[in-house]
């Protein structure tokens, strides 16, 4: 054991005992100044103030509650900016009454009488800003850790206990070397971490919504814009903070090359799906909204992940496809560099209908469905003879995969179907005859076999 580590516990024990000590007399000033009688008053009059706006929010409340309720057309933020409004209302009325006490108070007796009263006023317009501007952040744990956390430090700040506060938890440290951490250094990097993640969040978010915009970028170049976006973000963050707050990043450096070097052996699989992940949006071979076949699974890609992209079939199961699957396998992408799709369908009629006719009703009957494209006609063609029909091929263009194959090969097959009954056109089906020759035995083991 170090012989320096006892001295070092003694000296922080000895500054805590002062910390604290000095912190217990501001307590105990506090306390002491409560007990006089013009303090007491004002305590009276801060608890009468919160009752009577605690009555006109019950009276107001429901009211706005129906105004707002009734404002079908606003946008959503001022329908939330109202919700956050009915949900403080007591909170707003009491911060409008108190003030207003105050200031008559300050005009009417001596700044004394008034003081408690405008410590009170500050703490709740501070705590109600707070609780206001901690909406922004979309994280429900985050916001809740922001919200407290600067409620501790406004208290704080407006009591003029920082200074102390701050002394005792700097006094709190663990000696780690030649590095000396203490509490205080650790609130401070979470506090910094907090902001410059939720400011990234934030930057993030709108430049989101900006390149979604963008008509002139590819679906697939914005993914790839995003991803790398929030990387850079975020990461610019965590490196930002943690150099305000004094950590040296040299060692940090080498210890995550170290941690990368075992991670590289130790997960191949996945940095080669986020390899294939960052191929796939470079080469454009698929995007968000493309109609894709690999192997059984036929569906349209719903989005593109670092890992795996996400593929919805027409039964709403939902397949996640990891990249590198795709870019070693063989994809029928339906949509790649166009929308236009070929879709061919077979059928038989029997011999004695002219094929000629044939071909002429089943091209109409196909241009009679709605998704069949016009300015790429159908066409038919007899592709044999078969044993019991003559067998034909239709082929019809339609420009929208995303709108499923099976059902239009249906409607197709329906409108031929109605084509060739009202035209008398039959479909046939196999037939057997089965004749006994004269002077057979019949028997029952005939019959069987």
């Amino acid at each position: 054991m170090n012989p320096e580590d006892p001295q070092i516990e003694e000296i922080s024990a000895e500054t805590l005992e002062s910390v604290f000590g000095v912190l217990l007399t501001q307590i105990q000033t506090i306390l002491e100044s409560l007990l006089r009688p013009w303090m007491a008053y004002q305590v009276l009059i801060a608890i009468g103030v919160f009752a009577l706006a605690h009555v006109l929010a019950v009276l107001v409340g429901p009211r706005f509650d129906t105004w707002l309720r009734s404002r079908e057309g606003w946008p959503k933020w001022r329908l939330r900016t109202g919700l956050i409004i009915l949900r403080r209302m007591r909170m707003i009325i009491f911060v409008c009454l108190i003030w207003i006490v105050v200031l008559v108070m300050r005009e009417a007796t001596w700044p004394s009488r008034s003081y408690l009263l405008a410590i009170i006023a500050n703490l709740s317009s501070a705590w109600l800003f707070i609780a206001f501007a901690t909406r922004l952040i979309g994280n429900p744990l985050l916001r809740s850790s922001a919200r407290y956390g600067a409620w501790i430090w406004v208290t704080l700040s407006i009591l003029n206990l920082t200074d102390e506060t701050q002394t005792v938890l700097d006094g709190i440290a663990l000696n780690l070397g030649e590095t000396r951490i203490t509490l205080w250094l650790i609130i401070k990097a979470v506090v910094l971490l907090a902001v410059l993640i939720a400011m990234a969040r934030l930057i993030a978010g709108a430049s989101t919504a900006s390149i979604r915009k963008n008509q002139d970028i590819s679906p697939s170049m914005q993914v790839l814009a995003i991803k790398f976006l929030q990387v850079l973000l975020y990461g610019l963050a965590f490196f930002l903070g943690l150099r305000l707050v004094g950590v040296d990043l040299t060692g940090l450096a080498v210890l995550s090359g170290a941690i990368g070097v075992g991670l590289g052996f130790g997960l191949q699989k996945v940095v080669s799906n986020l390899v294939s992940g960052v191929i796939i949006l470079l080469d454009k071979s698929i995007k968000p909204g493309d109609v894709i076949s690999l192997g059984q699974t036929f569906g349209w890609i719903n989005s593109l992940g670092a890992r795996y992209v996400s593929v919805v079939t027409r039964d709403g199961k939902e397949y996640l496809i990891p990249n590198e699957d795709l870019i070693t396998g063989q994809v029928v992408n339906w949509s790649h560099s166009n929308d236009f799709v070929r879709l061919d369908i077979y059928f038989g009629t029997a011999y004695n209908d002219d094929p000629h006719k044939v071909r002429e009703i089943a091209i109409e009957a196909a241009q009679t469905v709605d998704r069949v494209l016009d300015f790429k006609p159908p066409v038919c063609h007899v592709v044999g003879f078969g044993d019991s029909s003559v067998d034909y091929i239709l082929r019809f263009w339609i420009k929208d995969p995303t709108g499923g194959l099976t059902n239009i090969r249906g409607n197709v097959y329906l409108a031929l179907w109605d084509a060739f009954q009202k035209n008398g056109i039959s479909i046939p089906f196999p037939q057997r005859e089965v004749r006994m020759l004269d002077g057979a035995p019949m028997s029952s083991k005939t019959v069987l076999d």
